[in-house]
């Protein structure tokens, strides 16, 4: 009999992707309970449909965490900084899964994660903007400090360390923007560093492929990308993709946070990170070994092939 993946965030972007794929996998080595705060929804019934287990709960409510998690073999456990921007609530999720995990007696966990940027640099070092009282980049903080949670308590987890999602360019507001004289801009502070990015489906792909083998990746961080670009190389390929130029625009970190959007002290800091760690944060994201992993992961190129589309760019005036 196959085993029982409890699957977080199945109706989301990550958790989505890790169900799909253990859903068509056909050695079927995993039954799939897919756990969404909304049953019922349009995503919930794709994958009733397609074979999974559909139950409800909530990382707020570490009850239903447990229930979600009980006759579990493995786990995908995954927390949404962008729907509260609360880190000290994705912390407690963190944890809900951790103990819930460690009571169930799961075998395996793959959560996915982020670095800890405290450990590069310390909350208050001139340049860098305190978050939330102790936090340099909230929404990667959290998640590297909830790492210790699931090996306090002894669960045997792998760490997935994910990339920018290109996706970002259709969901998150990064897409191109028009300047004053028309032209397309990709608004990027990262300079001519690069920058490890990933379609979201893939991480899926990955994730699963990490579960399905099992023993052999546990204690480990297994770090994913589909290709390290620079914001020029990202804003080329773009002019490609939608038929018309873009140009890559680089502002400083200060203008970044100053655009004030929700998150984009936290995401000017991310970046800060990302370019002034680049080295470090690329080779902990080998692309050959993710695709070893996962021999579907796709380019950007062949992403933008399939989703330039999907970008909502604003059409030329006249």
């Amino acid at each position: 009999m196959s085993q029982i993946v409890t699957v977080f965030g199945a109706t989301g972007a990550q958790g989505g992707g890790v169900a799909r794929a253990a859903l068509a996998d056909p050695a079927q080595r995993f039954r799939v309970r897919a756990v969404t705060r909304k049953p019922d929804a349009p995503a919930a019934k794709a994958l009733r449909d397609a074979g999974a287990e559909v139950v409800a709960a909530d990382l707020d409510d570490p009850a239903s965490v447990g229930s979600a998690l009980r006759g579990a073999d493995a786990a995908f456990c995954v927390t949404s900084f962008w729907e509260h921007f609360s880190p000290e609530r994705e912390l407690a999720q963190a944890r809900a899964m951790a103990e819930a995990a460690a009571a169930a007696g799961v075998k395996h966990v793959v959560w996915s994660t982020l670095e800890d940027t405290r450990r590069f640099v310390p909350p208050g070092t001139p340049g860098w903007k305190v978050l939330g009282g102790r936090f340099n980049v909230p929404h990667f903080d959290a998640k590297g400090e909830a790492d210790a949670f699931f090996a306090e308590r002894g669960v045997p987890t792998t760490r997935l360390l994910t990339s920018f999602y290109w996706e970002n360019l259709i969901h998150f507001g990064m897409q191109p923007q028009r300047g004053a004289d028309g032209v397309l801009q990709f608004v990027l502070p990262m300079g001519e560093a690069r920058l490890p990015g990933i379609a979201v489906e893939d991480i899926g792909g990955c994730a699963y492929a990490v579960l399905a083998r099992g023993a052999e990746f546990a204690g480990r961080a297994v770090g994913i990308a589909g290709e390290h670009l620079s914001g020029g190389e990202m804003a080329r390929q773009l002019s490609e993709a939608l038929g018309e130029r873009v140009r890559h625009v680089s502002p400083t970190f200060e203008q970044y946070a100053a655009f004030g959007f929700p998150g984009a002290d936290d995401l000017a800091n991310m970046f800060r990170f990302n370019h002034d760690f680049a080295r470090e944060f690329c080779a902990a994201r080998d692309v050959a070994a993710t695709r070893a992993l996962h021999p579907r992961l796709q380019s950007f190129a062949a992403w933008l092939a399939a989703n330039a589309k999907r970008i909502p760019v604003e059409p030329t005036k006249g």
